[in-house]
């Protein structure tokens, strides 16, 4: 049996520790998610829903327990290490593109490729044409962010993410900022993606309508997990 993409266990998360403000956010998760799953991550505000989102992407260390990302436990491994495991594994989709406004689609979609590699080169630029095609905007490769509609910048985010081909989707609220409709399309894309390459999705929501459309709903409260699906 494979190794599931990511597994947390007994995964603790607390700022300003051994200070009298000291506080614990996240107790105990215990969590895994398989090759090809699609789940929502959903939870009132507050219910550390990203501060979770952050520890599996790796932008944060947890307190305690720990996390496995393909397998590998990754509490001993440097900084150095985490950052290429980040970008070779994890693709970031979030409620706001953060696409670089000095470059064009073509270019931001190339971007972790360029800095995974060094330099762009001839089957970075293939690869981002394809997976802007895919989105829907191959005709808009040479536009910059300012010159697309919310929707546009957001199809492109998700190319960016899916550009090294990572084996794990993680989206913070993507649709969150979107109508209704843009938002159907997005989490189209998404799950078009994942059926395709069999990347893991976990998508935090607030939209009771995408998460019933999710594989699993994953329920966060208070930072405990109250129901895995």
């Amino acid at each position: 049996m494979n190794a599931p993409v990511i597994e947390l266990v007994g995964l603790t998360k607390a700022y300003n520790i051994g200070t009298p403000v000291e506080a614990e956010v996240l107790h105990g998760i215990d969590l895994s998610l398989a090759q090809g799953e699609f789940a929502a991550l959903i939870g009132p505000s507050g219910s550390g829903k990203s501060t979770l989102l952050n520890i599996i992407g790796l932008l944060e260390r947890p307190s305690g327990g720990r996390l496995s990302i393909g397998g590998r436990d990754t509490a001993a491994l440097p900084e150095a290490e985490i950052t290429a495991l980040r970008g070779r594994s994890i693709g970031f989709v979030f409620q706001f593109h953060h696409l670089l406004p000095a470059f064009s689609a073509l270019e931001n979609v190339m971007m972790p490729t360029i800095i995974a590699r060094g330099a762009p080169d001839d089957e970075a630029e293939a690869t981002a044409l394809q997976l802007l095609d895919a989105v829907g905007l191959k005709a808009h490769a040479h536009k910059k962010p300012a010159e697309l509609s919310g929707g546009q910048q957001q199809r492109v985010a998700i190319a960016r993410a899916l550009a090294l081909r990572p084996r794990l989707i993680l989206a913070d609220e993507p649709t969150g900022n979107l109508d209704t409709h843009t938002a159907d399309d997005i989490f189209a894309l998404l799950r078009a993606f994942n059926q395709q390459t069999g990347c893991a999705c976990l998508i935090v929501t607030h939209d009771p309508r995408l998460a019933a459309r999710c594989d699993r709903t994953i329920q966060l409260v208070d930072g405990s997990i109250a129901s895995a699906g």
